[in-house]
């Protein structure tokens, strides 16, 4: 398994947690919040462990910081944090997977770029399946399938605005 599985596993908390707007925001700062404590935290450690005892400080750490997430949405506002369940705990996956895929060289300016754009994810999924639910009447799009196609299908706008040549391995024969 090569490390491009993580980021498959990293949506889980994305598609599962962003039923109406104000849960896709809320697990949106809350990754935001989780991703930029984890790699500042990790900043002094990483070239002073080994590579074992920095992936296990990494976890420990990982589950310190969702307990923490936990207990603060439980706190501070029981009602979001009994309809998000257990998806704030599975962004432990979504650093992980951004820890081992974020290069060296512009870590910092890397990681800012992919917040932002995990934020904006989550807020457009939100805001469009609370939409497609509500107004529209469509009941699949407060389900999980209903993220997935919802996902797919900004995806396919995101490709369809940012055209570019394709690279040359991804061009089809004629």
């Amino acid at each position: 398994m090569n490390r491009f599985h993580l980021l498959g596993a990293s949506l889980v908390p994305l598609l599962g947690a962003s039923r109406t707007l104000s849960e896709g925001a809320t697990i949106g700062v809350c990754a935001v919040l989780m991703g930029g404590l984890h790699q500042l935290m990790l900043t002094p450690l990483r070239h002073r462990l080994a590579s074992w005892a920095f992936t296990l400080a990494s976890l420990l750490l990982l589950a310190a910081l969702a307990s923490c997430l936990q207990l603060a949405l439980r706190a501070w506002w029981l009602p979001m944090a009994l309809a998000l369940g257990h998806y704030p705990a599975l962004l432990c996956l979504q650093c992980l997977a951004t820890d081992h895929m974020l290069p060296n060289h512009g870590r910092w300016r890397l990681l800012a770029r992919y917040l932002a754009a995990v934020l904006g994810a989550c807020l457009l999924l939100g805001a469009g399946r609370q939409w497609l639910g509500e107004v529209a009447g469509l009941h699949l799009a407060s389900l999980a399938p209903g993220a997935l196609i919802l996902l797919g299908l900004l995806l396919a706008l995101y490709n369809r605005l940012c055209t570019g040549p394709a690279h040359p391995r991804r061009q089809g024969t004629p």
